[in-house]
């Protein structure tokens, strides 16, 4: 009975041993496996990259092509040509301002194309490339009410995309020039600008190259723009060196005319 107890301990120890070594091999191999470098893609043969399904001009799923079309989804592209050798080997995951940052923490995504503002506050957490393109905050507002400028818009009802740093940037703007807003925080652009149609909210303020996308014969972009945008790719913090490639990418592409020349496809110049 003693021997059968000292054998069922030493089993039960064996047992422990090997899930304490088990976990741990787990743990070290995530660790290794959350790092993701340019070598670590090609090996993987395509590159996930999270974008807009719903921005014309900058990324954009087309329901009648089921593709994935605008200027970011043509950068990456471009990227999955340099890693991979072709075009195609691209995994799209269409995303919002309030769904990308998840998304990359949780590795689900290499990185992110997505009209993804720099600001300090965000470099604290992730990686951000030189920027890609530029761009300042405009408003959309209905003609037949006859907004000229922002001062005309105090007290008015604008709506704002969840997550994004449009509101913050206009708070500061309307102190500026001693005026106010209310807002209206919805999830999508498509859903500002049905309720910009239904006169749920008296404008839709967003990035102007953004805001190009849904202007139709009774509305209108006004003049006023504030706040220059930045849109960085954006990596995870621990992915310098995949950030540290896609800089010189840009760089590139920027010094040959190839950016140029997606803007000009994309009717972004």
């Amino acid at each position: 009975m003693i021997r059968k107890k000292k054998l069922l301990s030493a089993l039960f120890l064996v047992l422990l041993l090997s899930l304490v070594a088990g976990c741990s091999n787990d743990s070290t191999s995530g660790n290794s496996s959350s790092i993701t470098t340019p070598q670590t893609i090609k090996e993987a043969g395509v590159i996930r990259v999270g974008v807009k399904e719903d921005v014309p001009y900058f990324g954009y799923m087309n329901p009648d092509t089921n593709k994935n079309e605008g200027m970011e989804p043509d950068i990456a592209r471009l990227i999955a040509k340099e890693l991979t050798g072709s075009e195609d080997n691209v995994e799209f995951v269409g995303i919002t301002a309030k769904t990308r940052g998840p998304l990359l923490d949780n590795g689900e995504l290499d990185m992110v194309i997505a009209t993804f503002t720099i600001t300090e506050e965000r470099k604290e957490t992730y990686n951000f490339t030189i920027p890609y393109y530029k761009d300042e905050i405009g408003f959309l507002v209905r003609k037949d009410d006859h907004f000229t400028d922002i001062e005309s818009l105090d007290g008015k009802t604008i709506g704002v995309v969840q997550s994004a740093t449009t509101k913050m940037s206009l708070e500061k703007e309307a102190k500026e020039h001693g005026i106010s807003f209310k807002y209206k925080e919805l999830g999508s652009y498509p859903e500002l600008k049905m309720a910009l149609t239904a006169k749920r909210i008296d404008a839709f303020s967003v990035d102007k190259s953004i805001l190009a996308g849904y202007v139709d014969d009774k509305t209108e972009i006004l003049k006023d723009g504030f706040s220059p945008q930045e849109y960085g790719i954006a990596t995870k913090k621990s992915n310098t060196e995949l950030n540290d490639y896609l800089n010189s990418l840009i760089e590139k592409w920027e010094q040959d005319g190839t950016l140029k020349k997606i803007y000009k496809e994309q009717n972004l110049e």
